[in-house]
Order: C-alpha cells, then sequence, then structure tokens
C-alpha cells in the first residue's frame, strides 16, 4: 500500500519535466566556465534551486487545476488531486514544501554571493509558479504560460546561474537562456495542443486554445528548431558545441509525430522527446563551453 502511495506521489512530481530545470542550469554553468568563473558549488546550489522549484510548480499545478476541475477529462498521467487519489491539502503542502526547500538553497546562494537582491528575484520566481494556475485569474489560463516559461526556466534560470558565479551578464548565458526557454516553452505549447478539447470544456484560454491546433503546432516547431540557428551561432566560437546538434535525432521525429498526429495520446511522446531534446542541446553545449578551457 505505501508503495503504491510512493509510485503516485513520484508520478505527480512529473520527472519527465525536470530535464526542464537541469538544462538552464547546465547552459548557465558552461557559459561561467567560458569566462573561467565556474563555482561547482554555486551551480550545484542553483541546481537545487531550479529542481526543487520544478517540482513544487508540477504539485501546485495538479492541486490548482485539480480543484477547478480541469483534469476532470484529460488525457495523459494520472493527476493525485483530480484523480482523487490523495486529498488537495496533501497536494498543496508538498508543492509548498518544495517551494521552501528551493527558497532555502536560494538563501545559501545569497549568503555565499552576498547578492541580497536577488532573494526578490527567487520570491518573483515563487509567485509566479503559484500563480500559474492557482489563484482566482492565474494566468495560465490566460495564455501566458509560455512567456512565463520562458522567463524563470530560460533567461532568468540560466543568466542567473552564470551571473551568481561571473558576477555580471553574460553574453553566452543570454543566447543560452533563450534557446533553454524556447524548448521549456515548446513543451508546455505541446502539452496544451495535446489538451485543446480538454480545456476548451474548462475555460482554460491556453495560447494554445487561443490559436488554435494549426498557428500552435507552427510555434511549437519554431520553438525547437530555433535554438539549433542559436547553436550555429556558438559552434563558430566555440567549436566543440557542435556536439549539440545531435540533439536534432530527436527534433526530427518530434516534428514528424506532431504534425502528423491523429490523437491526443501521440502527442505525449512528442512532449517526452522535446524534454529529452533540451537536455541533450544543454548538456552538449555545456560540454562544448567547458572543452575550451581544458
Amino acid at each position: 500500500m505505501k508503495s503504491n502511495k510512493l509510485k503516485l506521489w513520484v508520478e505527480g512530481a512529473r520527472l519527465r519535466t525536470l530535464p526542464l530545470a537541469i538544462s538552464p542550469v547546465a547552459i548557465g554553468a558552461g557559459a561561467a566556465d567560458s569566462v573561467q568563473a565556474f563555482d561547482l558549488s554555486l551551480s550545484l546550489l542553483a541546481l537545487a534551486v531550479a529542481l526543487f522549484l520544478q517540482i513544487g510548480v508540477n504539485y501546485a499545478n495538479d492541486y490548482s487545476d485539480g480543484i477547478r476541475g480541469t483534469d476532470d477529462f484529460r488525457v495523459g498521467p494520472l493527476r493525485l488531486t483530480g484523480s482523487k487519489s490523495v486529498k488537495p491539502e496533501a497536494v498543496k503542502l508538498a508543492a509548498f514544501a518544495f517551494f521552501g526547500l528551493a527558497a532555502f538553497a536560494g538563501l545559501l546562494i545569497v549568503l555565499i554571493t552576498g547578492l541580497f537582491w536577488l532573494i526578490a528575484v527567487g520570491l518573483a520566481a515563487i509567485v509566479a509558479a503559484w500563480f500559474y494556475t492557482g489563484g482566482k485569474s492565474p494566468y495560465g489560463y490566460a495564455g501566458l504560460g509560455e512567456l512565463a516559461v520562458f522567463v524563470f526556466f530560460g533567461l532568468v534560470a540560466t543568466i542567473g546561474t552564470t551571473f551568481i558565479q561571473a558576477g555580471f551578464i553574460e553574453f553566452n548565458a543570454v543566447l543560452g537562456g533563450i534557446a533553454s526557454g524556447l524548448f521549456a516553452s515548446a513543451v508546455l505549447m505541446v502539452n496544451n495542443i495535446r489538451d485543446i478539447e480538454t480545456d476548451t470544456l474548462a475555460s482554460k484560454r491556453t495560447l494554445a486554445v487561443r490559436l488554435g491546433k494549426k498557428p500552435a503546432t507552427a510555434i511549437f516547431i519554431l520553438m525547437i528548431w530555433f535554438p539549433f540557428l542559436i547553436l550555429g551561432f556558438f559552434s563558430l566560437l566555440y567549436p566543440a558545441t557542435i556536439l549539440g546538434f545531435m540533439a536534432l535525432l530527436l527534433v526530427g521525429p518530434a516534428t514528424l509525430i506532431v504534425l502528423t498526429a491523429k490523437s491526443a495520446q501521440e502527442l505525449i511522446l512528442v512532449l517526452k522527446l522535446t524534454s529529452f531534446t533540451a537536455l541533450a542541446y544543454a548538456l552538449c553545449l555545456s560540454a562544448g563551453l567547458f572543452i575550451v578551457f581544458f
């Protein structure tokens, strides 16, 4: 019985989304090393912040969507609240517990670096995480989810990881943050394309619902291919980053499936492929930046 409960909580954490937390930190660490400022301890703390925040977001969305009834007719993995497998308050508590862990890791960064203004950035990230689907007027229900993901799991996470080590906004981190943010937004976009019908019934006006399936699909494809233009620029300056083009082996199938999918179930595979594309791209790009000073 306990093993079943644990399995439910692990499923609720949505581990397949964790590559989106790892990716910007990996790129940010590589960017820091490209200016000879890499610090392993600070990178690991940044990773802890990103991972805990991602899990917190996942539980928060589970809770908020569940109590609203948004998940009643969804296609995809089980949701703790929507399936009534776990009490809503327990899911809410789990969300804030992980937000607390993220805040603790962030506070350690502040104490080490002396950058106390980062507390405001951390609070903004937690507020954005909760009000994506929480509160009376969640911005995720108004089509702004992709923008928030691009900012926080792209620019803020990547540039922030580099900044706490280098002490300035580094150009490689900005470019890498754009790429990371696009992949993270793409994962959310394809998830919302999959749920267009059920979200419409639940009055959840995501960007995919507002645009319609074909335009949303076109934007998704742009999101997963544009980072490779950025990678082309990187490869001119840092030849070893060309390894990142191996991620095209995942982007190709994802593009083909999203263009030919006949059911919502097929898009779950696209979601997974996109998530792992983000991770493969980030690790290869980061490795290429590290190699410069090996």
